[in-house]
């Protein structure tokens, strides 16, 4: 089973749009890891990894060590598979997105089952009656009295 981070944008309206980002390697991530980003729209991320990969690349033909320029840049590549959908979701919060929740569902459409659900059983529920907590500076001033022993009782003598 797969697990998805649901997000949904702040502005409540009366169409929500959720966005499921699966937990996981992301395996397009991994072998197109510039377009992927792009993809998703982690526009600085996407320019960030290519000019990397390139640099890396370019290091490398210039040392003549060609394959460890291809093994760097091999490495970013395996850095997007495993952390891109963690960027997804930093990115999502930069835009003011907030989570709503984390969803286990084999697939896509199960996952939206699921969180559809859970939000009308959420919805169905009544409020949480607020605790009251009265104000500490109006509270009465402690009485003092004469204590014995290893118990202080204030007013009591």
């Amino acid at each position: 089973m797969a697990i998805y981070v649901v997000m949904e944008p702040s502005g409540r309206g009366e169409r929500v749009d959720s966005v499921f980002v699966r937990d996981g390697f992301s395996w397009l991530g991994f072998l197109f890891s510039p377009l992927w980003l792009a993809w998703h729209r982690l526009w600085i991320e996407a320019a960030l990894a290519f000019v990397v990969m390139a640099i890396l690349s370019m290091l490398g033909e210039k040392l003549g060590l060609a394959w460890a320029g291809s093994l760097l840049s091999l490495l970013v590549s395996l850095y997007v598979g495993l952390e891109g959908q963690a960027l997804r979701i930093a990115a999502l919060r930069r835009r003011g997105w907030h989570d709503w929740g984390v969803v286990e569902a084999d697939r896509l459409d199960d996952a939206e089952t699921r969180q559809a659900l859970e939000a009308d059983a959420q919805a169905d529920e009544p409020a949480p009656v607020p605790r009251i907590i009265p104000d500490a500076t109006q509270a009465r001033p402690a009485q003092m009295g004469m204590a014995l022993g290893l118990t202080h009782i204030p007013g009591k003598t």
